[in-house]
């Protein structure tokens, strides 16, 4: 006998959000910068190696925590914030912005006290995330007394670091822990979230996308492998960012966190929950390939199965929040697959490229990008993809070229693809209280 969960798996919504990038820490200033179009890219201010050939990013190195700590005093209970203080005073930069970004999101979910903490989960997109602290501490190490290395580093340089510190500011004691996809990991991780949620027994599923701390080394070994621009623009750095424009060189590396809520519909609904949308499926796949080559097949076969699996005809998508990282071969990529899955369809879509102002945020993008999603869902207005000057000839979709568009979100796709080949593509529908 089939059991009715089995066949009614349980429903999965979006009840928080929230974000840190250059664009603004926090929901409405976000929205508003992306609507206007305002790029986050200037020069970086954590090197000035002349030799390093990445100069420009998306920058939060400088972010002031104990300025975000004072705001949040009021608005979060006193046991939290002194937890969420106490994490902080002693946390790397990286980590320090997942505990603060996770403490927006659960703000903006309502605050809930959860009846039931071992069945809330925290899962924390990303690896070699305190990339820049590990290499500060091992030059402190190789160069000067090596007891001088930061006392905590044994816990610090781990991605684990993250997840355990939101876990504890929460106080959630449910599953926790950290999964690695490249630029899908934060997908991956929304992705065990509902897995959580549906099978394993928990209410609620923090998913922290959280900030990649670029080292020297790592910004440069990018721009060794022809990943990242370095080449044109370091003079107007708001201007490297591209997607689908002809002069687009390579993605610009950036800071972001973003974190969302995840909660079983019916525990939503008991409690009141503000609802964003329902999230109907999250699929990944890989092409077998470890190397930085994007694939339309691979890119297509993730984005069938998702729809299949939800039940979701193409033709009801109206809207694709891109990958789109500015590179000449991962755009058209993407739009090939998009058209191969779509079919006539695909003009009909709407289609938008958060990179073009963010940056790369890297490991955090699908979640940084998906609150940019969740906020056009809500506000009825997508923003524009920038600085497209001369649109690619193969681009023959509309993409929302250089202007804010009015359109009403029913049913939209995210896609997330990493390095190595591994795809993630996430589903979500406007919340619809007659669909109960």
């Amino acid at each position: 006998m089939v059991s009715s969960q089995a066949q009614s798996p349980r429903r999965v919504v979006i009840t928080g959000l929230g974000i840190n990038t250059p664009l603004g820490d926090d929901l409405d200033t976000f929205y508003a910068n992306l609507v206007a179009g305002k790029s986050a890219i200037t020069r970086w201010k954590w090197h000035n190696n002349d030799g390093v050939y990445s100069k420009i990013g998306g920058d939060l190195s400088e972010y002031d925590v104990k300025a975000k700590l004072a705001r949040l005093r009021d608005v979060l209970p006193a046991e939290v914030h002194k937890r969420a203080r106490q994490l902080c005073n002693k946390a790397p930069f990286s980590t320090s912005l997942s505990v603060l970004c996770a403490a927006d999101a659960w703000r903006d979910a309502g605050m809930v006290e959860v009846a039931d903490p071992t069945r809330c989960a925290v899962l924390v997109g990303g690896h070699n995330l305190n990339e820049r602290y590990f290499a500060d501490n091992y030059v402190t190490f190789q160069t000067e007394d090596p007891d001088y290395i930061d006392s905590m580093a044994a816990l610090h340089m781990l991605d684990t670091d993250h997840a355990g510190s939101v876990s504890e500011m929460l106080g959630w004691k449910g599953a926790c822990y950290t999964l690695g996809g490249a630029c899908a990991s934060a997908n991956v991780a929304l992705r065990n979230a509902i897995d959580e949620i549906r099978h394993h027994d928990h209410d609620m599923a923090m998913v922290v996308g959280a900030v990649l701390d670029f080292s020297q080394m790592g910004v440069h070994a990018m721009a060794l492998l022809g990943a990242i621009t370095f080449e044109s623009f370091n003079d107007t750095p708001e201007l490297a960012s591209r997607p689908y424009d002809s002069r687009r060189e390579g993605f610009v590396p950036s800071h972001g966190a973003g974190a969302l809520v995840l909660e079983e519909l019916g525990h939503a609904l008991k409690r009141g929950a503000t609802i964003y949308a329902e999230v109907l499926g999250c699929t990944s796949t890989s092409d077998g390939c470890h190397l930085p080559s994007p694939s339309t097949e691979g890119q297509a076969r993730t984005l069938e199965r998702l729809l299949r699996r939800a039940q979701v005809r193409p033709d009801e998508v109206d809207f694709v929040c891109a990958h789109a990282t500015s590179t000449p071969l991962g755009d058209l990529s993407e739009l090939n697959a998009i058209r191969k899955v779509f079919g006539d369809h695909a003009k009909k879509l709407k289609i938008n490229a958060p990179k073009s102002m963010l940056g790369h945020t890297c490991w955090s993008a699908p979640a940084v990008e998906t609150v940019a999603a969740m906020l056009q869902m809500r506000g009825g207005v997508l923003h524009p993809s920038i600085n497209i000057d001369e649109l690619d000839p193969e681009v023959d979709v509309d993409v929302c070229a250089n202007k804010a568009v009015e359109h009403r979100i029913n049913l939209m796709v995210k896609n997330s693809f990493g390095f190595g080949g591994l795809n993630c593509c996430a589903l979500y529908r406007r919340w619809d209280p007659n669909s109960l």
